[in-house]
């Protein structure tokens, strides 16, 4: 990887609208950066329509009606929102920061929401989410409160998707796994399988993770980019040799996408679910109340999983200043928050920042150039659909896990001999990999620092709003009570 240079004059009309050289970039780090991340987020086109979509006839992500989104049209769809929020983001709000569907909105929706509601109420309620979310970064609230969050706590949010996106890719990878139920232990997770690494996909992890680790010591440029190459090759050679197949099929197989060469390059892609979305359906199904929770659960999430996962990427790209904050982030809200507008009305359910831009960003990415080419990459994966497939998430796993070693670093500038910074910072890295959430980690670390703050003769420091924040994340933590009350 190569080290940051420092600014210099732009060679172009290119450079001047991205500022390339005067954040110390390049052309090249900047379509590195872009190529990078897209290949660490490609695999929302696969997973999303597993955890939304279903096959007409069975069960599964069944609406109340039991009607379901069909597996082809949620990938074509994921992919086209993912490419044109992501251009629009980096053009508008010129930071590399990739959006594509969020994880933890679109399960919440296929497990909690979709049973009570049609799957068009149910994107309708996103679409709310995003017009409520898009009106709170327009009034200056969702700045006042980045602003608001203190130095520490914005560290300790940077350090803590670090830890999130580590976590990730020990587990796509099968580095680190659950422990079967039947085991009777009260351990949750284990080392592979049994403790042991016998799996090739999680070796091909293992020699991704030292590969890319030793490049970027060797601060060789494009490192993380050539280890998932290096890593995707061989994992070629190895699936055409051993033929292993699905971990749906083989446990010992790859966990989403078969590394194999396609038969065939794609199609035209279908866009059928584009517009089909009912705004208020939701609220005479269910009634007012029952649906305004839900739209609340929905906003916070966003919120806040935006609001850590900016926070986090703009320090480690360098692009905050002194206090953390992002130059420019009112603009960048307001784009995000469209994401969820379009999710909704695409439904591909709400698009966010994605923390897998650390990727791209560790690769030299400073400026919305990067956007604009990971955009592009998703909008040709509609038409070329087999070719993102090739690469396994064990392959750009390793990526995920070079780039929370980074990440955690920020953890410097906290002082932990103060108990009142070192526990809020500590529960917000650890929460949010356990939890696997970042608003959970946020919350607990406001609700924490708020509390330990005021004990330790400092409430006077802690700014208005954290209180307000702190308030509504309890209620945030309380609403499968508050769910049961209102049926």
């Amino acid at each position: 990887m190569e080290p940051d240079r420092p600014p210099s004059e732009p060679t172009g009309g290119v450079d001047r609208f991205f500022k390339i050289s005067e954040r110390g970039s390049s052309l090249t780090r900047e379509v590195r950066g872009g190529l990078v991340s897209f290949f660490t987020m490609a695999y929302i086109i696969v997973l999303n329509p597993i955890i939304i979509g279903g096959i007409p006839g069975e069960p599964k992500n069944a609406d109340v009606l039991g009607n379901v989104l069909p597996l082809v049209q949620v990938a074509a769809v994921t992919a086209l929102v993912a490419g044109v929020m992501s251009i629009i983001f980096g053009l508008v709000a010129n930071y590399p920061f990739a959006i594509a569907t969020g994880l933890g909105i679109n399960s919440l929706l296929a497990v909690t929401i979709a049973p009570q509601v049609t799957w068009p109420e149910a994107m309708g309620l996103v679409v709310i989410d995003g017009i409520i979310i898009v009106l709170l970064a327009v009034t200056g609230f969702r700045t006042a409160v980045f602003n608001a969050v203190p130095p520490e706590l914005k560290a300790a949010i940077a350090a803590g998707i670090g830890a999130f996106i580590a976590f990730i890719g020990f587990v796509d990878a099968g580095f680190v796994r659950r422990v079967p139920d039947a085991a009777n232990t009260t351990v949750p997770v284990q080392l592979g399988t049994d403790n042991s690494i016998n799996t090739v996909p999680t070796l091909i992890f293992c020699i991704g993770v030292l590969l890319m680790g030793v490049l970027v010591v060797r601060r060789v440029p494009g490192g993380l980019l050539i280890g998932i190459v290096i890593t995707t090759v061989l994992s070629i050679i190895l699936e055409a040799t051993l033929d292993l197949g699905s971990s749906a099929v083989n446990p010992d197989g790859w966990s989403l996408s078969i590394p194999q060469i396609p038969d065939g390059l794609g199609g035209l892609p279908d866009l059928a679910l584009v517009g089909d979305v009912d705004l208020f359906g939701a609220f005479t199904r269910i009634g007012v109340l029952a649906a305004s929770v839900l739209v609340f659960t929905l906003v916070l999430s966003n919120f806040f999983d935006a609001m850590g996962t900016m926070t986090g990427l703009g320090k480690e790209a360098g692009l905050s200043d002194a206090k953390g904050n992002l130059p420019g982030v009112g603009k960048a809200l307001v784009v995000e928050g469209t994401g969820a507008i379009a999710g909704g009305v695409a439904s591909s359910s709400s698009n966010t920042v994605f923390v897998e831009s650390a990727s791209g960003i560790a690769e030299g990415a400073r400026t919305g150039l990067a956007n604009v080419v990971t955009g592009g990459l998703f909008l040709l994966a509609m038409f070329l659909t087999p070719l993102y497939e090739i690469v396994p998430l064990e392959a750009v796993a390793p990526a995920l896990v070079v780039v929370g070693a980074m990440m955690i670093g920020q953890l410097t500038t906290v002082d932990f001999t103060k108990f009142y910074y070192a526990l809020p910072a500590f529960l917000t890295v650890v929460i949010m990999p356990f939890t696997y959430s970042i608003a959970n980690g946020i919350g607990v670390g406001f609700i924490s620092w708020v509390v330990l703050n005021a004990a330790a003769g400092r409430a006077r420091s802690v700014h208005p709003l954290l209180w307000i924040i702190a308030a509504v994340f309890l209620a945030y933590f309380a609403r499968g009570p508050i769910y049961d009350l209102v049926g």
